[in-house]
């Protein structure tokens, strides 16, 4: 038996196009601006570290970053603070940052055990697969907590301290309504997780729904693209040449070095996602094209925590190790920094080996559960690289460090190289490498290796900051990029005149006489077409029914650039557009809704018109799984 139309099986009104669709080219100058802001706040909210960071409109060129935290680590600069959260027993906020660790750090296990310790928790955005408003996370005692309540806790802690730091500035109370925010995002996240950023802004108090223009969600890379593309020479680091480029006086743009038409790649190497995106310049007003949709996966520094974890299981057991996680969850999470700070020193050319502390209750809890020492664990184990040293400490051999880095350079080595492959992306004169991970001198090594020369690979002084600074500028001029990319095709599924020989017949349906193909997949957009800032696409719907208050319309997409059915393996519900046609009864004898849906931008964004009355018709797209 032929499957079931899944429109129908939806409930999905079949949805018949009234007007032959086309993409309506609109003048980039009629992008409303929306209000002035007095000042643009952006929040680099990272998986492992998070910050923020201002201008003032009428001082574009400054660009302040937060104040220092207190309570760094050592060996770690602190212009960022750990994404690290606690609340209390009973689930309210305590503390964010260097603040929530040390404070959990000093209880009493007895005591740490009932408190909610959260830690790079965003990864979670990206790999669930089904994101709703209800996903869960889990805190370092193993309870669960609402994302959205995590998410919400830590905005509003930023929003706090930034107002009050621009209240201090300004010598008055700031007013929110003043600011611009910005929210920074990985640019291979989909649809769904950028909503839930922003349904977290809502509910934290950032901006409120009514002006979701206050909000922008900027990508990663495109906020550091748009930072390199400003740097000046003594800003950087040229890994071909070592030293500010010879020839050129130090106040020299990158971007003088750069010229109409040049190309180049940004790698933003953070702690969960590394991204890649691929721009080219446009002058004379500077504006950056896409030239390939973004890609990367989730291949940033945490997988060498993973490989890290991987080895203590080897050694001391999976068993004790999960045990000890959950049993004393504030000693776990010093273990992990000690492993940080080792983990900065890993160099390619390093020959000395590298001590972890591992805290006393480590040591102290494997005996009880193991009834024998940690020592005695190590001998025991085939891992000959890793020693017990007698100050209480792990040795590890540089090759052993090294190793543990091993398959997440691996991953993004075969991404880069996929990449360069694409003809898309040829004649590529400078490589940016941005982002926390890319401090790491063995992947800097390993991209060298790679690139042998083809491009010039250039490492900004700040490169954790690179982000931030971008994610301001961006703020202050939203149409800096203005031709992107779409990540995958998106469309409706419609009915068409069925046509005999060209259309399967399990997809036919009669209806008063008429027959139709189902599930035809109307193409609003394919993966990788490029899209202008503010270009529309415009299509006409009619209610089923004359009465119909409200229009459901399912939207599918596809990682595939040509899909012909909505039942196509591969094409996926992704969201749903809602048109509120209430209130807009009309005499005329087919309503008619037009609506505009704007891909350019990094949101999808849509409006309606009632054609018969030309009143807007209330609409929104949501791709949050209910």
């Amino acid at each position: 038996m032929a499957n079931p139309s899944p429109a129908k099986s939806m409930g999905d009104p079949g949805i018949t196009p009234l007007s032959p669709s086309h993409i309506q080219q609109n003048d980039t100058d009629q992008v409303p601006s929306g209000p002035s802001f007095v000042v643009v706040v952006a929040i680099d909210f990272g998986t492992t570290s998070s910050g923020y960071a201002y201008a003032f409109a009428k001082e574009p060129e400054c660009i302040h970053t937060m104040r220092r935290w207190e309570g760094g680590d050592p060996g770690v600069s602190n212009q960022k603070t750990p994404t690290t959260i606690l609340l209390t027993p009973d689930r309210k906020f305590h503390s964010f940052g260097y603040a929530a660790r040390d404070f959990y750090h000093d209880l009493d296990p007895s005591e740490s055990k009932q408190w909610l310790y959260l830690e790079k928790f965003k990864m979670k955005l990206h790999t669930t697969a089904n994101l709703s408003i209800d996903t869960d996370l889990h805190a370092a005692n193993g309870k669960r907590v609402k994302a959205l309540d995590i998410f919400a806790y830590s905005l509003a802690f930023f929003k706090e301290q930034a107002l009050k730091e621009l209240s201090d500035q300004t010598g008055a109370e700031f007013d929110n309504n003043d600011v611009r925010w910005v929210i920074t995002v990985p640019a291979i996240w989909k649809m769904p997780a950028k909503q839930f950023m922003r349904e977290a802004a809502y509910k934290s108090g950032l901006v409120s729904r009514e002006s979701p223009e206050q909000l922008i969600i900027a990508l990663e890379p495109e906020a550091a693209s748009i930072y390199c593309r400003k740097l000046r020479l003594h800003q950087m680091v040229d890994l071909g040449s070592h030293t500010t480029q010879n020839g050129c006086s130090p106040t020299d743009n990158v971007g003088s070095g750069m010229t109409q038409g040049d190309r180049y790649v940004v790698v933003d190497c953070g702690g969960g996602t590394v991204d890649l995106t691929v721009h080219q310049i446009r002058l004379p007003e500077g504006h950056l094209k896409e030239l390939y949709k973004a890609s990367g996966g989730p291949y940033g520094s945490l997988g060498i925590d993973y490989e890290f974890e991987k080895l203590l299981c080897k050694i001391f057991g999976q068993d004790f190790i999960d045990q000890f996680k959950i049993k004393r969850p504030a000693a776990w999470v010093d273990l992990m920094i000690a492993f940080e700070s080792r983990k900065r020193a890993a160099a390619p050319d390093r020959t000395n080996p590298l001590n972890i502390n591992l805290p006393f209750s480590f040591i102290d809890y494997y005996k009880k559960f193991r009834g024998h020492s940690v020592e005695h664990a190590l001998r025991k184990s085939n891992v000959d690289f890793v020693k017990w040293s007698s100050q209480g400490m792990l040795r590890m051999s540089p090759e052993a460090m090294n190793s543990l880095f091993k398959s997440t350079i691996d991953h993004i080595i075969q991404h880069l190289t996929e990449l360069f492959e694409k003809p898309e992306v040829s004649n590529i004169k400078f490589l940016f490498l941005v982002g926390g991970f890319a401090e790491s001198s063995l992947l800097q090594l390993a991209v060298q290796d790679m690139l042998q020369g083809r491009s010039r690979i250039i490492i900004p002084h700040d490169v954790g900051l690179t982000i931030l600074k971008g994610a301001v500028l961006f703020g202050l001029d939203p149409s800096i990029i203005n031709v992107r990319r779409s990540p995958l095709t998106y469309g409706v599924g419609v009915l068409n005149r069925f046509v005999e020989g060209k259309h399967p017949p399990e997809k036919l349906l009669v209806k008063d006489g008429t027959r139709w193909c189902t599930d035809v997949f109307d193409t609003f957009i394919a993966a990788d077409q490029s899209v202008a800032l503010g270009e529309m696409v415009k299509r006409s719907y009619t209610p089923a029914k004359p009465a119909q208050q409200v229009i459901v319309i399912h939207v599918y997409c596809s990682e595939k650039e040509k899909a012909g059915f909505i039942s196509e393996p591969g094409v996926r519900k992704c969201g749903t557009l809602r048109l509120d046609v209430s209130g807009t009864e009309s005499t005329a004898p087919r309503r008619e809704i037009q609506t505009l849906m704007q891909f350019g931008d990094t949101e999808i964004r849509a409006m309606a018109v009632d054609v018969s009355t030309g009143r807007t018709v209330k609409a929104s797209i949501d791709f949050l799984s209910h």
